[in-house]
Order: C-alpha cells, then sequence, then structure tokens
C-alpha cells in the first residue's frame, strides 16, 4: 500500500507510463518481506522494451519488471533507489523521503 503521495502524483505518474516514458514515483511502502525499508520508487513505462532497457542499463534485472500490472513498472529500494534517484537528478524524491538518512 502507498503513502505519502497525492492522487494528482499517482495520476500524473500512470499517465506518463501510458504515454511510454520512463517515469518514477516514490512513495511510503511497508512490506514485512523487506524489513527496515519504509519506501519504494516504482519506475515504470508500458513500453517494455524501453524499461528492459532501462534495467540493464542501470545493472538491475527485467526479469523483476512487474508485467501484469497495468502499469508496468520495476521496483527500486534501498542504495541502489538512492543512487538511481540521484542520478536522474531527482532530489525532491529523496528529500521529501529522506532517503540520505537511512
Amino acid at each position: 500500500m502507498a503513502f505519502g503521495i497525492t492522487r494528482e502524483e499517482l495520476n500524473s505518474w500512470k499517465r506518463r507510463v501510458s504515454q511510454g516514458e520512463i517515469a518514477y514515483l516514490t512513495h511510503y511502502w511497508l512490506d514485512p518481506r523487506f524489513p527496515g525499508i519504509t519506501t519504494v520508487t516504482k519506475v515504470g513505462c508500458n513500453d517494455l522494451n524501453k524499461l528492459s532497457d532501462w534495467c540493464i542499463s542501470n545493472a538491475l534485472n527485467p526479469n523483476y519488471i512487474h508485467r501484469r500490472d497495468a502499469y508496468p513498472h520495476f521496483d527500486l529500494i534501498g542504495t541502489k533507489q538512492i543512487e538511481i534517484l540521484t542520478r536522474e537528478g531527482l532530489h525532491e524524491q529523496i528529500n521529501r523521503f529522506n532517503l540520505l538518512s537511512k
């Protein structure tokens, strides 16, 4: 379940994903499978080839793309999340969710 984002932010992400853009959406998230992880960044794109290429270029396994979802995406967590958000210049998401203090 997602926390800490607005409906407008979610709808904007969905629209960009549907248009074939690589879109980033960070939100609070709790999953017992990942103790200590409190945020996730969903990197979405409905062009699966483009999203797979994005994964490969970031040393991530495209087999972990959530393909059955209406909005295909890869879940970024942990240090890789911070690394990629920093490289992409998405400092607002880093600061908003206090990712550097973890």
